[in-house]
């Protein structure tokens, strides 16, 4: 053995073995961005639109696994791991001290598939809401203005 391989059989005995773009396993609880179906945010998780964005992304991809981030309380994650018991998709909660990602939940496949559109996109308000929440916002001004 040369001394460039003793070498580096021993930074592997004392640090791990030397991963593939750590910056993206970290965010992407353990995989690499290029092997993902569909990432779900923390804050989407609670959100009808990013569920059934899951359930579609597991119907065309009955292949795949699904990323829990063990970060989020188990109770927001009840209807994920429904679904992925609906859909036969193994789920494992993914653990890491430290690295903490903004994503709560990733479909991935175990190869690349490099899929443009990962992301679920954030719910917009309806016109609605947002006009009822702007009376309602004009309302309490007006009762701390003077007159």
């Amino acid at each position: 053995m040369s001394n460039k391989e003793i070498e580096d059989k021993l930074q592997e005995g004392i640090y791990g073995k030397k991963q593939i773009r750590p910056s993206e396993r970290k965010r992407f609880l353990g995989t690499i961005r290029e092997r993902v179906v569909l990432a779900i945010t923390k804050g989407q998780l609670m959100q009808d639109q990013s569920l059934k964005e899951l359930e579609k992304a597991m119907q065309q991809h009955p292949d795949t696994k699904l990323l829990l981030n063990g970060d989020v309380a188990p109770k927001f994650m009840k209807e994920e791991k429904k679904l992925a018991a609906k859909y036969n998709i193994p789920y494992t909660n993914v653990m890491n001290k430290d690295a903490h990602s903004d994503l709560g939940a990733v479909l991935t496949y175990d190869y690349a598939v490099d899929i443009e559109d990962i992301f679920v996109p954030e719910h917009e308000e309806k016109a609605e809401e947002k006009s009822q929440e702007s009376r309602i916002l004009s309302k309490v001004k007006s009762w701390f203005t003077p007159k």
